[in-house]
């Protein structure tokens, strides 16, 4: 038996979906742990593609079990739509291949409202949510004054847990100049999607024990990426979760020995969604060329993402941070048009050299990329299963970011395809 949490290394979008797909195909569990509908996957099996935002991606595949951990904030009505949705397509799903942990908190209407208007009020110091209430369920959890799956088994718990987040709520809408929220409507409205919800909770720090007892592999899988994370990442233009591996622990109650190897997805080059600090941005012909050749649009927001040359010191970081084995290389066939590519190798900071990412943001915006330069290859990539046959500049460019990051390349995608991936090592058998 072995476990593999897997995350992504940057600031997500690295193409988890096609390795979280390949893997969970050799796992028996698949487990979301952290985050809520803000991040999606999309997966492409013999030319059928979904797009996944709650859904472990193992619900696409029959014979696994899949699992929404306590970690993850659900809105209920997202989910069944995403269900309704992927059932559409053939896929099963029912009580015996889906659990929701009981403990998982929910997303209501009045977090998405309150999400729209801070970043509507933000102006210029607006984070670049997702808009879909992710921060303030959060918010409310820590606060603890959240509403969890379990409290819909009553009503009467219902009602008086309502009463207490919407004192809350409504003090704010209160001072904002909004409408306070009625709680009736939302509680028939929670009631009346209850059982459907119900059917699937279950507590998952104990099936994860039973499955740990049957010695079934369990894929732990991670949204979003290291560098937004609460704690970790570029603050406060973060999640508001822990993204780092450790948190497949406590976003499904299992302990830490349940975790034997991590695997980092990491582009080739570098993107990111919305605001915040970002060294190796490139907004001329090169980014351009990235964004297009890359198709970098998010999968939930369709936003166009930022793009930027390789950052070595950010994803050396992560991998410390999270602990990180190694690393699925994704998108490299993106880099073949391009006569020169670079890679960050260090920070300016007024002058002084820096081997890392600085703390306070004031210092990232600051902070100027020091470049290695290397010799495109100018050719085509896509496809390629086999390191041999790749070509010797893109072999000179892989083994760089492997001896820089302090990390293996376990394995290479070179298109979006699943079966175009050069595997060097299969975290589930080493």
């Amino acid at each position: 038996m072995k476990n593999i949490v897997v995350v992504g290394s940057q600031w997500g979008d690295e193409g988890k979906g096609k390795i979280v797909d390949w893997l969970s195909e050799q796992a028996d569990v698949v487990i979301r742990f952290q985050g809520g509908h803000n991040a999606g996957h999309t997966l492409v099996i013999d030319g059928v593609t979904y797009k996944l935002r709650l859904l472990p991606s193992g619900i696409v595949r029959k014979g696994k079990i899949s699992i929404i951990g306590n970690g993850v904030v659900v809105d209920p009505w997202a989910l069944l739509e995403e269900i309704k949705e992927i059932k559409s397509k053939g896929v099963e799903v029912n009580t015996n291949n889906f659990i929701i942990s009981e403990s998982a908190n929910l997303i209501l209407p009045f977090h998405q409202e309150i999400d729209e208007i801070r970043e509507d009020k933000a102006g210029k110091s607006k984070i670049g949510t997702t808009r879909r209430g992710i921060g303030p369920a959060y918010e409310d959890k820590v606060g603890r004054r959240s509403i969890r799956i379990m409290d819909l088994r009553s009503e009467k718990n219902l009602d008086e847990r309502l009463e207490s987040v919407l004192v809350h709520h409504n003090a704010i809408r209160k001072g904002l100049g909004k409408k306070i929220f009625q709680k009736n409507q939302l509680k028939s409205d929670l009631l009346k999607i209850a059982p459907e919800i119900l059917k699937f909770s279950q507590p998952v720090w104990l099936k994860i024990d039973e499955f740990k007892k049957q010695k079934k592999k369990i894929l732990f899988e991670g949204a979003q990426g290291i560098l937004l994370d609460v704690d970790h990442g570029t603050y406060p233009f973060v999640t508001s979760s822990n993204t780092v591996a450790s948190s497949a622990a406590t976003g499904t109650g299992c302990g830490l020995n349940s975790i034997n190897y991590v695997l980092g997805i990491t582009k080739a080059y570098t993107t990111r969604v919305g605001k915040g600090p970002f060294p190796t941005e490139l907004t001329d012909d090169v980014g351009e060329l990235l964004g297009k050749r890359g198709k970098e649009f998010g999968t939930v927001t369709s936003r166009k993402r930022r793009c930027g040359w390789f950052d070595g010191v950010l994803v050396r970081q992560t991998i410390k941070i999270s602990g990180i084995d190694s690393i699925a290389l994704t998108k490299l066939d993106v880099l073949d048009e391009l006569e020169e590519i670079k890679m960050c190798i260090a920070y300016d900071l007024n002058g002084r050299k820096l081997d890392y990412l600085p703390a306070a943001v004031e210092d990232q915006l600051k902070i100027k990329p020091i470049y290695k330069s290397f010799q495109g290859w100018k050719t085509s990539t896509s496809g390629i299963k086999n390191m041999d046959d790749l070509p010797e500049n893109a072999k000179k460019y892989i083994f760089a970011v492997e001896n820089f990051i302090c990390a293996k390349v376990s394995s290479i995608s070179t298109s979006p395809e699943r079966d175009d991936t050069i595997l060097v090592e299969n975290p589930f058998k080493t």
